[in-house]
């Protein structure tokens, strides 16, 4: 095993749960980040490295669904469990389809949700899991990890910005996705772009990776609603 330690960031608004969670799994050994707020939770999970998400659903500022959501954009492999007041067969299969690799319905038994990690983590090890950062397309191919690809005209370079609407695109394939959620998810909470940028995005997507960008066939605009990739299988 590395030396390093194991580190999860638990985001969790309820102060005594919180601190109850974080004691247990310091006692396992882990080396636990603890936030309050949805807010400060995706800025630290994209500033520092954590080996699992241990994520609340309802929070204040963001939700842990959206933290989620934008987590997995840049990240595939790493383990994140739900842990939520919320219990319906719908916020389960909600949270499971956004990318969550399990959900705990509170209240919890403390073991249970210790071996759930546990799980988790052994699982998550780098030699035990294949990362994914590749994708083929109608004679196209994204390189995730390193931003390049190559297009209809050869090799291109995309911006981070680019590399992530591609994947939230991908990721979602054949579902229209709406304006405001690539702002949120591609741009973060802060600053949202003229929705105008979106569009240009897209132009520059089809003059890419189309054989016809006139005539596209992959990135289409669903007018009034937002954007969709459609997968050759599904043209």
């Amino acid at each position: 095993m590395s030396n390093n330690p194991i580190r999860i960031l638990l985001v969790e608004d309820e102060e005594q749960l919180h601190k109850i969670i974080k004691l247990n799994l310091e006692m396992e050994g882990y080396e636990i980040v603890g936030t309050h707020n949805g807010e400060k939770g995706l800025e630290v999970a994209q500033s520092q490295r954590f080996d699992l998400l241990l994520l609340d659903i309802m929070l204040p500022k963001l939700t842990g669904i959206q933290i989620c959501e934008t987590v997995r954009l840049k990240n595939k492999e790493i383990p994140i469990i739900f842990i939520s007041a919320k219990d319906s067969s719908e916020d389960r299969i909600k949270g499971l389809k956004v990318g969550a690799d399990d959900y705990l319905v509170k209240p919890f038994s403390l073991e249970e949700l210790l071996l759930r990690v546990k799980n988790h983590i052994k699982r998550s090890k780098p030699e035990e899991r294949e990362a994914v950062y590749n994708y083929s397309f109608s004679g196209n191919e994204i390189d995730f990890k390193s931003f390049k690809a190559k297009g209809q005209k050869g090799e291109i370079s995309l911006t981070q910005k680019e590399a992530l609407l591609l994947r939230l695109l991908i990721d979602k394939s054949n579902e229209v996705i709406s304006r405001k959620h690539i702002l949120e998810s591609v741009w973060g909470y802060d600053v949202y772009p003229a929705t105008r940028t979106i569009d240009n995005f897209i132009l520059s997507f089809r003059k890419n990776f189309e054989p016809d960008p006139k005539n596209p066939k992959h990135f289409l605009s669903v007018r009034g609603v937002g954007y969709k990739f459609v997968p050759p299988s599904s043209s």
